[in-house]
Order: C-alpha cells, then structure tokens, then sequence
C-alpha cells in the first residue's frame, strides 16, 4: 500500500470522526487559593467545537488522495 493512499485514509477516517464528534472536552484545574500546606483547585470542563467544513474538507482530501494514489499504480 503507498503512503499516499494510506494517508489519504487516514484524513479520511479522521474527517469522519470530526463530522461525527463536532468537537471534543477537556478538564482544566486551576489553583484558587493556596497558602502553606493548604491548597484550593477549581476543576472547569472545556469544550473545544469543530467547525463542520473542517471535517467535509479532511474527508474530501482524503477521497482526492487516494484517488491520487492509486491513480499511479
């Protein structure tokens, strides 16, 4: 399998999962207070949206790489 088909299915996979997720979290800890051996952190939930036409624009390179690649065969 050349590299470039195998790249180009993997954008594509990778466009998928961003159309299906539209985005992802994370948890951020953020020290509040601290004095000596005592401490406060504040846990806060992120999310971070994908746009969608980031997730059509992987899956389109992709098909357009492994057409490419497999053009050249």
């Amino acid at each position: 399998m050349k590299a470039l088909v195998l790249v180009g299915a993997l954008l594509a996979v990778l466009g998928v999962i961003a159309l299906a997720y539209q985005g992802f979290s994370y948890t951020r800890r953020k020290e509040v207070f601290k004095a000596g051996p005592i401490q406060a952190t504040k846990k806060t939930h992120e999310f971070v949206p994908l746009p969608p036409i980031l997730g059509v624009a992987a899956v389109a390179g992709g098909v357009i790489l492994i057409a490419t690649g497999a053009r050249r065969r």
